[in-house]
């Protein structure tokens, strides 16, 4: 059984279309040839995100996004801090709608548990184009439940 939860623990964020999104990740790791066992995404602040850096990475900095990947085999299971502030602020810089930037950290979690990494420029260049893939994907499973919704209103 595939499971994704999402856990909001910031207190001024609403998580929308998580239907789409889990969709989303099911299809995108059955397109890598993985399945999704067990993942939690879970919707943290930048002092929550700082923390669990410092004690486990060891890190003393904010990221948008921390990934446990205690997958085994082909399930994937992980736990995903995204930091909503970092995310939120990073959005700004970018110039993008936030959920856009949202739904592009969420996608960068997934692909590390499959196997991605960012490490090295030629590595930071090949998960930035699988990114976009992802979000083209997810932009037109969203246009498509549009277009049935509005079919259906129409009948």
């Amino acid at each position: 059984m595939q499971v994704i939860q999402f856990v909001n623990n910031f207190p001024r964020f609403r998580f929308f279309n998580k239907g789409i999104i889990s969709n989303w990740l099911v299809k995108i790791a059955k397109t890598e040839g993985k399945t999704i066992s067990n993942i939690q995404y879970i919707f943290c602040s930048d002092a929550e995100i700082l923390e669990i850096n410092k004690s486990f990475l060891k890190h003393n900095y904010f990221t948008d996004i921390i990934t446990f990947d205690y997958s085994q085999n082909h399930g994937l299971e992980a736990e995903i801090y995204v930091s909503i502030e970092t995310v939120r602020s990073n959005a700004v810089l970018f110039h993008v709608k936030p959920t856009e930037e949202l739904n592009r950290v969420i996608i960068h979690g997934l692909l590390h548990i499959i196997g991605y990494n960012d490490k090295m420029q030629q590595d930071v260049e090949i998960m930035r184009k699988k990114e976009n893939e992802c979000l083209g994907q997810l932009n037109n499973m969203i246009l498509d439940q549009g277009k049935t919704v509005s079919r259906g209103t129409k009948a």
